[in-house]
């Protein structure tokens, strides 16, 4: 596969590349999960986004977000991967690459992330570790879970492109 990576700003995206993340997020979280939640939760527009695609098709979504306006560390979310394109790690690599982009971006600052709860593993396994007990939002069991640069594992560099 002959992966495209992009990084943009939200008024860097276009009409229909916004369009396509918000369709897999709804396809994922809402139908997928069958979990009624409002998406649109006016933090997008803060957000750096990275998107993966093969072609016309997105594959991959997160969006950075920085320290305070969510939480006072940085945090990454909506973390979605295509159903037909999952087996090929995308994910791990999505969340490097968010990894990466948070540390340079705001430099000193943890990563925090509201992790599903039975995600917990994959997550440590990126250097994510588990704060608190399980939570129920919008009746999915969730943890928090937080990067920091200091204890966490070394994230490989990933070239451009």
């Amino acid at each position: 596969m002959n992966y495209q990576w992009q990084t943009a700003l939200f008024d860097e995206l276009s009409g229909p590349e916004l369009y396509a993340v918000l369709r897999l997020r709804q396809a994922v979280f809402v139908v997928e999960q069958r979990c009624v939640y409002l998406d649109l939760d006016d933090l997008d527009q803060a957000a750096t986004h990275h998107l993966c695609r093969d072609g016309d098709h997105l594959l991959g979504y997160l969006r950075c977000l920085p320290p305070g306006l969510h939480y006072p560390e940085s945090s990454l979310g909506r973390i979605v991967v295509d159903p037909a394109a999952r087996g090929r790690h995308l994910g791990r690599e999505l969340v490097r690459r968010g990894i990466q982009f948070n540390l340079e971006s705001w430099p000193g600052s943890d990563i925090l992330i509201n992790a599903q709860a039975y995600l917990r593993g994959y997550y440590a396994e990126l250097g994510f570790a588990a704060e608190g007990d399980e939570y129920d939002e919008d009746g999915i069991l969730h943890v928090r879970m937080r990067y920091d640069p200091r204890r966490s594992v070394d994230v490989p560099v990933i070239p451009p492109g």
